[in-house]
């Protein structure tokens, strides 16, 4: 199966990963200490509790290497999983597992505590109607990948990038002048998505009458929210967003907000506990 991610190219992925792992020189440990023509059989296994994410990659990252190899997916991306589980299984060419293992691991590892971050919030806000999205706070050039992960925790992807709705926050108002005019001339410009950040209530209806179609209520504790979910009145999307962190964003979510947005969860998640044994045939 083809793993295929919207602006995302995993071929020069895979070719620039590996590349940079194997230098001019090569993988010269496996080619001074493994005969070419040995093979292992290999599994990789996951030692806490995770939600997984990157298979497919890992997958294409052995096959770059050795285009026979025998792959045996044992669970799917997205799936919560316990601690021992097997994750892949993998028979062919030793040297080309041995070189590829750091890139695979690295890869299932960084999404996976993604991934597993991410269902943690998923799962604190269940029930309260607030939905979990993620943010551009992630490792330029892994934008692509790392939002992928978010989807296997749970989260609903916002904005990949600059290009696909306006985002006003408060340097933009700063030099616009106030809220309202900075999102009347996105509104000029022909925009159909403008996000707004607000820090006080004051900011809302000028906002919200100068077109805004999506208000960010920037670092407002839940008072506040309430408050502004109020004054809102379902005339728009509200986003809470800042600071917000596991044992907070239930309280944040049951204020009635339509959003929780979480850079932490590309920015501060930890890697997922992934091994890969190999042994010889």
């Amino acid at each position: 199966m083809t793993f295929v991610l919207d602006r995302f190219d995993l071929p020069a992925f895979i070719a620039s990963t590996l590349a940079e792992d194997l230098g001019p020189g090569g993988d010269i440990t496996s080619a001074a200490v493994i005969p070419a023509e040995a093979r292992f059989t290999g599994t990789m296994d996951s030692r806490d509790a995770i939600v997984v994410a990157g298979l497919p990659i890992a997958e294409a990252f052995f096959r770059a290497l050795d285009p026979d190899v025998v792959i045996e997916r044992l669970v799917e991306d997205g799936q919560s999983v316990p601690a021992g589980t097997d994750l892949l299984r993998l028979h062919g060419l030793a040297r080309a597992m041995l070189t590829a293992e750091r890139a695979a691991l690295n890869t299932v590892q960084h999404l996976s505590g993604i991934a597993t971050m991410t269902r943690a919030y998923v799962d604190a806000i269940a029930g309260t109607g607030a939905t979990l999205l993620d943010t551009r706070k992630t490792i330029p050039g892994l934008r692509a990948l790392e939002k992928y992960a978010t989807r296997m925790g749970g989260a609903t992807n916002h904005r990949m990038g600059l290009w696909d709705a306006a985002m006003i926050k408060d340097n933009h108002v700063a030099v616009a002048g106030g809220v309202g005019p900075a999102v009347a001339r996105a509104v000029a410009a022909g925009i159909a998505r403008i996000i707004v950040e607000v820090d006080s209530l004051d900011q809302i209806e000028p906002g919200l009458a100068a077109g805004a179609t999506h208000l960010l209520l920037d670092n407002m504790d839940p008072a506040t929210l309430r408050a502004a979910v109020g004054i809102v009145a379902g005339r728009v999307p509200t986003e809470a967003s800042g600071g917000v962190r596991l044992d907070t964003i239930r309280a944040i979510a049951e204020t009635g907000v339509t959003f929780v947005s979480v850079g932490r969860l590309t920015q501060s998640a930890p890697a997922a506990d992934i091994g890969l044994d190999f042994a010889a045939i």
